[in-house]
């Protein structure tokens, strides 16, 4: 967790939980709530007029998310999305400033999370608009592995990432995707047990 439980209650904070598929808050909306997820994952995505949807990040229990407008007070840049059942802690934003004014160490644990994600932009940006597709699956893979998860060895992180989430998450279309991924399959990059990828 990125903030205590009886540190979240002590300033108000209130379980919610969304069905799968439920907008938490959508692309525009002004911050009025700190999100941490208790259970469940969210997503932050962006929706063309057309339809076609491209995820920016994926967030797991323990994760915040949603916190950079609460600094910069502007909308959010994208929609949050229950991608399965979700149960989160909402602080309201002014009970939020005040409770990382009281705990410095609270704040600096969430500019060091808001660091990491721009890292994680920044490459990401840097492989769509560069690499070839190969790369840039992997590349993702091997950032949730090595620098979320955190899981040593051979074929030790079960990638819970459906095909069509890695193709939104790396800009490219399904089809391409489901392609390399069987090539790097033959190049025993990653391997697949029961259609889930480990790496």
């Amino acid at each position: 967790m990125i903030i205590e439980e009886r540190i979240l209650l002590a300033y108000g904070a209130k379980k919610h939980s969304y069905p799968k598929e439920a907008i938490i808050f959508e692309e525009g909306d002004l911050p009025r709530f700190y999100f941490e997820i208790i259970s469940g994952e969210v997503k932050i995505c962006n929706i063309s007029k057309e339809g076609k949807e491209f995820i920016q990040r994926i967030f797991s229990a323990g994760r915040c998310f949603g916190e950079p407008p609460l600094f910069g007070d502007f909308g959010y840049p994208g929609h949050a999305i229950a991608l399965t059942n979700v149960e989160v802690w909402q602080l309201p934003k002014e009970s939020f400033y005040e409770l990382i004014r009281d705990y410095p160490e609270v704040h600096f644990k969430i500019t060091t999370e808001i660091a990491a994600r721009l890292n994680y932009k920044a490459m990401m940006a840097q492989e769509i608009s560069l690499e070839q597709p190969r790369h840039r699956i992997l590349r993702l893979l091997k950032y949730l592995k090595h620098d979320i998860y955190k899981k040593p060895g051979n074929f030790s992180y079960q990638v819970e990432l459906t095909r069509q989430q890695i193709a939104d998450l790396t800009g490219l279309r399904v089809e391409t995707t489901i392609r390399e991924i069987k090539k790097l399959e033959r190049e025993n990059e990653i391997k697949i047990a029961k259609r889930k990828i480990w790496i």
